[in-house]
Formats: structure tokens, sequence, C-alpha cells
């Protein structure tokens, strides 16, 4: 829940491996870079301590003397188009001078560099646009070959969710806009507030209901990285009701997986009856990390359909619903589209009936085409007035 100052006070006094780890953390993530170094080391001290992240961050927060972390610079806001990736989250920026691909990993508390171009944990400057620079960002490494692979382009950095908190962040992926803030925004017209929480190793979580009942709420892990709609685990899946003889594969998945309709779906406010969601994914992989009861996972598929913007330095999420998906769910005139057909972007299958409905965007990402990581930035185009976002995406855009 980010209460950082109740965690200390809760464990003051406290003399154990455990809560230095709590403490550290809590320090960290409050920005209080030599405390943090201080717990986080006689966390370390004892040998059964096994905590690669804390010993990365130890090292950093050692080398962090007289740092500000995500010191933004610069403008007011700037306002970055994202090329075209299916659901995923990918984000051009410039890293140290170098103009690079990262993509949005929810899963992931830091920014996490490319291990073949950088070997040790740094602090690092980003620069969105031309207008904002962040510095002093402390960045992990980690192997993107996968990734890279998987989206056709070479990615550089995965911005965790401890960056994308400080950066007041809105991500428009159906209007391809990733927006950078100075400050928290004002709270944007007509969309719904979602409390979030976050694991132990930053990664964000919330809350949802599978069903009306009692037994269907859950806590789900928002992974931006898992390109499917949902993924729920098998207990939960059958709480909810859906039909599982109806789950069919779904092009470009593992054979494994099927995809079919939840009849009921909350997130916060929202109502989101017949969506998409897959079976098959392991949630197992993700429970092994955590010290959270997980009912499934909250993927880009499902993100995307959604502009949404952290509020609170992270403590919730403002989901602007995609107006066709409004349409989809309201019954409206004689002759629309009928209540509760799937919403674009996020439906495995055609309309049923009423007017056409666009395309669906694909689960696989497409791959992208765009200048290789490590060219040098073009020349800046003229100068938009301070505080304007580059290029606005209609009602509603960057704020």
């Amino acid at each position: 829940r980010l209460e950082f100052d109740n965690a200390l006070k809760l464990t003051e006094g406290i003399d154990s491996s455990e809560v230095h780890a709590i403490r550290g953390r809590a320090h960290w993530y409050a920005g209080d870079v030599e405390p943090a170094a201080d717990e986080l080391e006689a966390a370390l001290g004892d040998p059964n301590m096994k905590d690669k992240w804390a010993r990365d961050i130890a090292t950093l927060a050692r080398r962090g003397h007289g740092r500000h972390p995500f010191a933004i610079e610069g403008g007011i806001v700037a306002a970055v188009e994202m090329p075209p990736a299916g659901p995923w989250l990918v984000v051009p920026c410039e890293l140290e001078g170098e103009r690079i691909l990262a993509v949005v990993a929810t899963s992931f508390g830091e920014l996490m560099v490319d291990s073949s171009t950088r070997k040790e944990p740094a602090w690092v400057n980003l620069r969105f646009g031309d207008s904002i620079e962040v510095k002093d960002v402390p960045a992990l490494t980690f192997d993107l070959s996968a990734i890279s692979r998987q989206l056709g382009a070479p990615i550089r950095a995965l911005i965790g969710v401890n960056v994308l908190r400080h950066m007041h962040v809105t991500i428009d992926r159906r209007g391809s806009q990733f927006v950078v803030r100075k400050e928290d925004p004002p709270a944007p017209p007509a969309a719904s507030r979602v409390p979030l929480f976050y694991v132990k190793g930053g990664g964000m979580m919330m809350r949802a209901s599978v069903s009306a009942k009692d037994e269907g709420q859950t806590s789900m892990f928002v992974d931006s990285s898992a390109a499917y709609p949902l993924a729920l685990d098998e207990a939960v899946l059958k709480r909810s009701g859906a039909d599982l003889s109806s789950f069919r594969p779904e092009p470009g998945t593992p054979p494994s997986w099927r995809l079919g309709m939840l009849p009921y779906f909350k997130l916060g406010g929202l109502d989101l009856p017949q969506i998409p969601a897959m079976r098959g994914p392991s949630i197992a992989d993700y429970k092994q990390n955590m010290d959270v009861e997980l009912g499934g996972v909250v993927g880009a598929g499902l993100l995307a359909a959604f502009r949404i913007t952290l509020g609170d330095d992270g403590r919730y999420m403002w989901m602007e619903m995609d107006p066709l998906l409004m349409q989809m769910q309201d019954p409206g005139p004689a002759g629309g589209a009928p209540p509760g057909e799937p919403a674009e972007g996020v439906s495995p299958g055609p309309p049923t009936g009423g007017a056409p409905a666009p395309a669906p965007t694909s689960i696989a990402p497409p791959a992208l085409t765009l200048a290789p990581s490590g060219t040098k930035p073009p020349p800046p185009p003229p100068k938009a007035p301070a505080g304007a976002p580059k290029k606005p995406t209609g009602k509603g855009a960057a704020k």
C-alpha cells in the first residue's frame, strides 16, 4: 500500500533480517537512500538472506550519497508517441543520451536495463521527448534478449512501477500516447479509481471480482508484459461460472492454452462482463515469489483497452474505458451493438450482431519496425509551448 511511515513505525525496535529488509524497502521506496542502505546491509548480514534485489539496491544506495532519485527537470509534461505493438506498451526514450526502445513492465519494481549493454546496477538518466529529463534513476540489469526476439525489435529497458509512479504517467495504448508529468495530475473525467498495492519485489497488484458472490473476490497481479487479457488460477476460474467447455485455442499462443469468456468481471467500479480470459498460463510461477494469495493475472491485452493514469504516487490507478467498450456495454438504441458483446481490443472473435465492429487487436504483438537501438536521435522538431504535449489524441488527451 506504499505506507512507508507506518511500516517503519510498526517495525521500530525489532531486530531481525526480515524486519531490516522491510525497513530497507520502506526507506528505499520513500526515497531515503542512505537509511535504505543501512537497513538492507543489516538484512544481508544474515547468511540465510538470499535476496538479489536487496543486494543490488544496497550497492546502489551506498553509491547514491547526495543523489535525489527521480528528480524531474525541464517541462511540466511530455507526451511520447508509442509505436504499434499490439497490446505491448513500447515507449521510445533516451537512456544516457542513447535512443532506445523500452517496455512498460508492471511486474518489476525498478528500471531494468539490458544486461548485454550494462553489467552492473547504476544510476542513470532518462529523457522523454524534448522537454522532460528524469535524473538519478536507479537501474538494475536483466537479460532482455527473449522479449526483443518476441517483439522483433531491440528492447533495451523495462520501465518498472517504481519509475512509473514517480513520473505520474498516463498510458494510452489505443491513442498511442505515453505521458510523463512532473506532478500528480487531477482526476480524469469519467474515470474509475482502482486502488493498487505492491508485492515485496515491487510488482503491481489490484483487487477484482470474478462473480457477484463473496468468494468471487480475488487479488490480481498486473503484468503488462503478458500479452493476454486475463489469466486465472484454475480454482478461481471455476468459481467464475465460466463455461470452460467453450474455451478454444487461440492463434499465436501455446497449444495448451485456451481462450474463453468470463460472464462477470469487475475492477474497481468497472463492470466488464463477457471479457476474454486465458486458461493455461502458469499462475504458480507468479505465486512462487509472493507472500499473498493470488487469483490471477491482468495482462496487457486488458490494459490496452483503457487509458490509464497513476495517481497519488502510484497508490491508485485511474482507468478510462475506451468509448467503444462503453458502447458495447450500453444496450443503446435499437439496431446498435448488443449488450455484453466483447470489446474491441480484447475480443477473441467477431461481433455477434448489430453494426460491424472494427477488427480487434491481435493478442500476438506484431513486429516493430523502428530505427535500431543505439542510433542518434534525430534533430528535435520545433518546440511546442511550454508544458504542451507533442501529439494530443482528442478529448481527454494529456493532462
